[in-house]
């Protein structure tokens, strides 16, 4: 794999994978319309297309004109409670954008395709998902992500990857990149608030049936998920077989465990304020990851919560001056 395209390249995620491709000796392309990525994420290294995934013909030119063997496709709305309120903002940039991309591949060079999904498709009937468990996404960024997720199965006909993120947190080894964007992210506001003098934080439902009663997920660091992308790349070049996986450590953490986290970092504590839950929160999501460590013979190197948030906060202190 030579020529790879990310989409949604300018993003968290995005720019993380990038960095790492370039380091790799691939020639990376971008393209993001730049509504929530930032144009300081953008490796200067990478060839940036300032465009939205939903422009077919425009996005079928770079795809032929570059030779795009690969596509690493990012490039979507991810606010759960922002898609209860904008429902069809969510389905013409998650499902429409996604399949205007599939569109494009045809009569292309693209032989390789790894999307970003979420665990949202799975909801919260359970606690512990395999990949094979069954789909209840109650939110309608869930909805979307899964109604992506079947169009690539049915219209893309080289290999693809889905990968299913939990949630993702901290900033890259070379200190270049972290969140910028802040909506519904608990890392970055948690961050943001940790280095105020008087740090206030709210949390969305006290009553669920946790042991503390706030919501639990299953948090990888950045720099795990991009080497996850990195052998999945290479994986498929060499065994032509298509799968889904999931992408997370495969234990979980409670909001209030992150909160008291923090404030270890924090000279005050955090004061909490307890609202109603939220439409689309499911109550505890953890990934079974055995099938990505079989696959991949991974290993995680990143997977320690003080480290995450340590990583968290010091982005925060240097995007000031960013």
């Amino acid at each position: 794999m030579n020529n790879i395209l990310i989409t949604g390249g300018a993003g968290y995620i995005g720019s993380h994978v990038a960095e790492k491709l370039i380091k790799d000796n691939a020639k990376v392309f971008i393209i993001d319309n730049l509504s929530t990525g930032s144009q300081k994420l953008i490796n200067s290294k990478a060839t940036f297309y300032k465009l939205d995934i939903n422009q077919n013909k425009k996005v079928q030119k770079i795809l032929l004109s570059n030779k795009i063997d690969t596509i690493v496709h990012l490039a979507g709305k991810l606010n759960v409670l922002e898609s209860q309120n904008k429902p069809y903002f969510y389905y013409r940039n998650n499902v429409l954008g996604t399949k205007s991309l599939l569109d494009a591949c045809k009569n292309s060079f693209v032989k390789n395709f790894l999307f970003s999904s979420s665990c949202t498709v799975y909801g919260s009937k359970k606690i512990f998902f395999t990949e094979n468990s069954k789909k209840f996404p109650i939110s309608v960024y869930g909805k979307t992500k899964i109604k992506c997720e079947n169009l690539i199965k049915k219209y893309f006909k080289g290999n693809y990857c889905v990968l299913r993120y939990f949630n993702v947190a901290g900033s890259s080894s070379s200190k270049k990149i972290g969140q910028i964007n802040q909506k519904d992210q608990l890392f970055k506001k948690l961050s943001l608030e940790s280095l105020k003098k008087k740090p206030v934080f709210s949390i969305y439902g006290f009553d669920y049936g946790t042991k503390d009663g706030t919501c639990v997920r299953d948090y990888i660091h950045v720099n795990d998920l991009v080497d996850i992308h990195l052998k999945i790349l290479k994986k498929l070049k060499d065994t032509n077989k298509s799968i889904v996986l999931n992408c997370g450590y495969g234990h979980g953490y409670s909001v209030l465990q992150i909160i008291n986290e923090f404030e270890k970092f924090t000279k005050n504590k955090i004061s909490i304020k307890y609202l109603s839950r939220r439409r689309g929160d499911a109550e505890q999501a953890v990934a079974n990851i055995k099938k990505l460590k079989k696959y991949l013979k991974w290993k995680p190197r990143f997977n320690d919560l003080t480290k995450i948030v340590k990583d968290c906060i010091s982005w925060e202190k240097k995007l000031k001056n960013f």
